[in-house]
């Protein structure tokens, strides 16, 4: 029980501060724009701290001879879970838009800001094999998921170049960067290695808080009361993970692999449902019922998850 009761005291840990975001704004304790400041600085300053941190201290020679086989089986397993997902589609709604919302949802778990914290929390050892599995990931986000399954119309005209562009933000910048200092094993004052790691520490708390913020723009009652929602959480949070606790019975896997595998598959469903079409002008009370559901669910299911993938490991 040592894995299921750490992993729960994490998750816990994590959804205390979601309630802590959910009533801040809830409450009006901080004002209207607060969500938008804190969400510029993690995904401008936060995160990528945190990636450059990791990179700096852990990005060698040897990690590159083995970071094609976590991209590959990255890529395969988000091909696994995209024909998975558009057929389960199917049996959870009728409308096309709510179809693409609950696509990208069972495509795209919150790896980001939940996996990260609960990999870093968790284990920190593999937290930079853990950045590179996610790579795949991200890439097929950028040129699908947005676009496609969130934006719609509103990218129909992109071209793959234009898509592609959205590569260029700070955490791929903050990548490249710890890439090119751990490689040629740049000297790196003490001052600045302590202000980025304090600075990535800021990540997870300040991630879920904006989960709770974000969950308190919208009427419970409305979001709790939508069927697809619990459907698509189950497979979300349940039935993908098992599925590969499966597959892990059945073909051996690299430990290292497993484990950024089901970190992945084991998260609630993602924020961009509700921040990107929420920026268009679109309907958002279908993603926000997930984002909650799935998020409060999760901190019982993660640690049941992980409890069993250990005994599987076993």
């Amino acid at each position: 029980m040592t894995v299921f009761s750490a992993t729960l005291n994490q998750t816990a840990f994590l959804l205390l501060f979601i309630l802590v975001g959910y009533v801040l704004s809830k409450w009006k304790f901080v004002p209207d724009n607060a969500q938008t400041v804190l969400s510029k600085l993690e995904n401008t300053f936060f995160i990528p701290a945190l990636v450059l941190g990791t990179f700096i201290d852990n990005f060698t020679t040897q990690t590159i001879t083995t970071a094609w086989k976590l991209l590959l089986g990255s890529l395969a397993l988000a091909m696994i879970a995209i024909g998975l997902s558009l057929l389960c589609v199917r049996f959870c709604s009728k409308d096309k838009y709510e179809r693409n919302i609950y696509t990208y949802g069972l495509c795209f778990s919150n790896f980001g800001f939940m996996g990260n914290a609960v990999v870093s929390a968790l284990f920190p050892h593999i937290f930079l094999e853990y950045l590179i599995f996610t790579l795949p990931l991200w890439t097929l986000i950028y040129l699908w998921g947005v676009p496609v399954l969130l934006m719609g119309g509103s990218a129909e005209k992109q071209t793959l170049g234009q898509r592609a562009k959205s590569f260029l933000n700070p955490m791929f910048a903050g990548m490249l960067l710890g890439v090119l200092i751990g490689l040629t094993n740049m000297p790196v004052p003490q001052f600045i290695r302590s202000a980025v790691a304090a600075a990535g520490s800021c990540m997870s708390p300040v991630a879920m808080l904006l989960t709770g913020m974000t969950i308190a723009q919208f009427n419970l009652r409305e979001v709790l009361n939508m069927k697809g929602v619990y459907l698509v959480t189950a497979l979300r949070l349940l039935v993908f993970p098992l599925l590969f606790l499966g597959a892990m019975l059945v073909f051996p896997m690299p430990e290292t692999f497993s484990i950024c595998a089901i970190c992945s598959l084991a998260m609630p469903l993602g924020l961009n449902t509700i921040i990107i079409p929420s920026a268009l002008g679109k309907d958002t009370k279908v993603a926000s019922g997930m984002a909650l559901v799935s998020h409060i669910l999760s901190c019982l299911t993660i640690p049941v998850i992980f409890m069993l993938f250990q005994y599987v490991l076993m």
